[in-house]
């Protein structure tokens, strides 16, 4: 954990100091913090690998800040940590581009475990708040599966994507389906080459934006 990079980001002090205190405790570098969208996208130059993101700081949403922190560094990866689990909140911050989702109740241990999952390309989020997204983008989405110039999937495939949208791991993915660890990740390869996406961070945001669940 020691070579995973973190900016904390919040506008309360006391609270911003004890997190980063926390995962500095816990084997993360944090190098930086800032308590507004304009400081985080002055800080961000230094390319966190991971960005824990407030939702309400002094001078924006952590949806603007979000959307300004990835300008600035496209390959850190933005998890939000809020106390807000509003639906316009959950909604408006994986649109912006974060690749996961925390309320502040997550203890310590969830919160270190999230990180790291965050660093390593996986989508996180406080149970019940991944359904909350898929369900919303299934009603508001029209899915490109459908069209005609979109890439076609094998029912695996789709079987697949959608657990991986869900946050399970391949093992878990090859346990709930009865497959190898190497054929699952086969699986999310080729669905990779197919939706020319980089990695399971893009392919969950797909997966959301089909409204696959």
């Amino acid at each position: 954990m020691a070579e995973i990079t973190v900016m904390v980001v919040d506008d309360h002090p006391i609270w911003r100091t004890a997190v980063a205190r926390d995962l500095t405790d816990a084997g993360f570098r944090v190098v930086a913090e800032a308590d507004s969208m304009r400081t985080a996208r002055t800080r961000a130059v230094v390319e966190p690998d991971v960005v824990l993101m407030d939702m309400s700081l002094t001078d924006g949403s952590g949806t603007d800040a979000t959307r300004a922190v990835l300008e600035v560094s496209p390959r850190s990866r933005v998890l939000v940590l809020s106390a807000s689990s509003e639906r316009a909140d959950v909604l408006g911050a994986v649109k912006a581009g974060a690749s996961g989702y925390l309320v502040k109740s997550a203890s310590a241990v969830e919160l270190v475990e999230a990180v790291v999952k965050t660093a390593a390309g996986q989508a996180v989020f406080t149970p019940g708040l991944a359904g909350l997204v898929l369900g919303e983008y299934r009603k508001l989405s029209v899915s490109k599966l459908s069209e005609s110039s979109a890439p076609t999937l094998t029912d695996r495939e789709t079987e697949v994507l959608r657990l991986v949208a869900k946050g399970m791991s391949a093992k878990q993915i090859a346990s709930r389906l009865v497959l190898s660890h190497r054929t699952v990740e086969n699986h999310v390869q080729a669905t990779l080459r197919k939706l020319q996406l980089a990695n399971r961070v893009e392919l969950t945001r797909y997966a959301i934006e089909q409204g696959l669940d």
